[in-house]
């Protein structure tokens, strides 16, 4: 995997927390691990639950794995704060296991940036809720979320 720069740069402005925050909620709903891995440092750390995770060999190991159980993900992304090189958001995503149970899962993630626009840490604190499958919100086709989908605020979650 190549290094490219990643707009937008830190420092942010709200605008450009907001972008960043839609780019990482496109990535990982595009469920490709090695896409997602190249918007992180090559050397990037992770906490996700009780997971340490480092380097892009290790994020596209824990993807392939997550996406491999996490079936039908569905994520959105919330900005929650911002200063200089780092970001604080909240998310929800719904997902159902290979026995067809749904859950929800709920989280907040701090952020902090390189230079290039590149994650070089991400703390993950995620709760899960199962769900039945009338109870779900996210409909949308997999991929992208349309930009007319309500978000979290929008949804009251």
């Amino acid at each position: 995997m190549t290094h490219a720069p990643r707009p937008p740069f830190p420092p942010f402005t709200r605008d450009t927390a907001l972008e960043k925050v839609r780019a990482a909620e496109d990535g990982w709903n595009s469920r490709d691990p090695e896409k997602v891995a190249l918007a992180y440092t090559a050397d990037s750390r992770w906490r996700n639950r009780a997971e340490f995770i480092n380097g892009r060999d290790e994020i596209v190991a824990f993807l392939t794995r997550k996406w491999r159980r996490e079936l039908e993900y569905r994520l959105i992304k919330e900005l929650w704060a911002f200063d200089g090189d780092r970001i604080a958001v909240r998310f929800a995503y719904e997902c159902h296991d290979d026995s067809g149970t749904w859950f929800r899962s709920y989280g907040n993630e701090n952020w902090e940036f390189d230079g290039d626009g590149l994650m070089r840490r991400r703390h993950a604190s995620i709760n899960d809720l199962p769900i039945t499958e009338s109870e779900r919100l996210f409909h949308w086709p997999l991929g992208r979320r349309p930009d007319d989908h309500p978000g979290l605020s929008e949804l009251g979650l």
